[in-house]
């Protein structure tokens, strides 16, 4: 048995209503609220990037592993808004935690689905006898352009996922990948804000891709989307994942407790990681897991993961996700948002 031992999640307190960006530029607020099915967004700190939210998730995993940080063999953080071009989110991170250094520590990156890319590989080094546990991570602090149609989604936070072969909390059943050459979006070397092809991200980039790793993971593991009790898949905004499922034939009540978007915003790598955790906070003993990520560029990384008895015992060893969420919130105007975001750089006199 291999899989997740212990799991963590983090959003900053920061807030936008989706309705005052749409004030900013003109835009209707009520229907961009009913477009997107989205309330508000997440805003990081002025202190805060992949690596702090990084650091706070996988501090709250160990919480509930209940294990020492030595015995963490790998690092892997999933992203697209790393701090450095050239210089390691995980060296800080297991720095500051106190793993290492008999370590390896990688930087991933797949668009939106960096985080379970990270996961993977994670789950890969655990379950082939490698070393005993290694950590996971999907978080961004992502990238909207002022008055483009992201900007109302582009949000911050992640998870991390501690795998391992011993007290598992959630075994990995099966896995699935599907990739394709499909430039939906993208963002080039010194280009701050990412470019997209307008709706050609929904198709044929973000359904044939979830649809392809859904459909594949259902034939091969002989499931139906009846025998699970949860399903999460990426979320860019509030109507992609409900479509998705349904298409899949996933029922609503199957995907809300993972669907975080409509009070999140997208998280990037964070996204259908961040809903794992709010599933895992909430799941019982022999409950099936349905996890469809998606990356553009593009592709999506399926697992069907089962909950074990030792589930319970972990959920409240550190804080749940939407806890998080529901508490402690800072709403910001634009102006402040456009400062935290670094959209208006002044520069002193000299």
């Amino acid at each position: 048995m291999a899989g997740i031992v212990g799991y963590g999640a983090y959003v900053p307190c920061y807030r936008i209503k989706a309705e005052t960006i749409a004030r900013q530029w003109g835009g209707d607020p009520a229907a961009v609220k009913r477009g997107l099915l989205l309330e508000e967004k997440t805003v990081p700190g002025q202190d805060e990037d992949t690596i702090t939210i990084s650091v706070q998730a996988a501090r709250y995993a160990l919480q509930r592993a209940d294990i020492s940080p030595a015995d963490i063999g790998a690092v892997y953080i999933g992203s697209e808004s790393h701090p450095y071009a050239v210089k390691p989110s995980g060296t800080v991170l297991i720095d500051a935690l106190g793993i290492g250094p008999k370590v390896h520590v990688a930087d991933y990156e797949f668009a939106c689905k960096a985080g379970t890319e990270a996961m993977f590989v994670a789950w890969s080094h655990v379950q082939a006898g490698h070393m005993k546990y290694a950590i996971g991570i999907g978080a961004d602090t992502s990238q909207g352009a002022p008055g483009d149609a992201l900007e109302y989604t582009a949000s911050a936070g992640g998870a991390a996922f501690i795998m391992g072969t011993e007290n598992v909390a959630a075994e990995v059943l099966h896995t699935y990948s599907f990739t394709s050459d499909t430039p939906d979006f993208w963002r080039k070397e010194y280009e701050y804000y990412p470019q997209h092809s307008g709706r050609f991200t929904g198709e044929p980039a973000y359904f044939k891709h979830i649809l392809g790793a859904g459909r594949g993971m259902l034939e091969e593991s002989d499931y139906k989307p009846e025998d699970f009790a949860f399903a999460v898949f990426h979320m860019p905004n509030g109507k992609f994942p409900l479509r998705a499922g349904k298409m899949l034939g996933f029922k609503k009540e199957q995907i809300e407790e993972g669907w975080l978007v409509n009070i999140m915003g997208n998280t990037y790598s964070g996204s259908s990681p961040t809903g794992l955790a709010a599933i895992l906070d909430v799941a019982k003993p022999g409950d099936l897991i349905f996890m469809v990520s998606f990356g553009s560029g593009a592709g999506s990384d399926g697992f069907i993961f089962q909950a074990t008895e030792r589930l319970p015992d972990i959920q409240g060893k550190a804080p749940k996700i939407r806890a998080i969420l529901d508490q402690n919130k800072r709403y910001l105007d634009y102006g402040l948002y456009a400062k935290y975001r670094r959209k208006i750089i002044f520069n002193s006199p000299v």
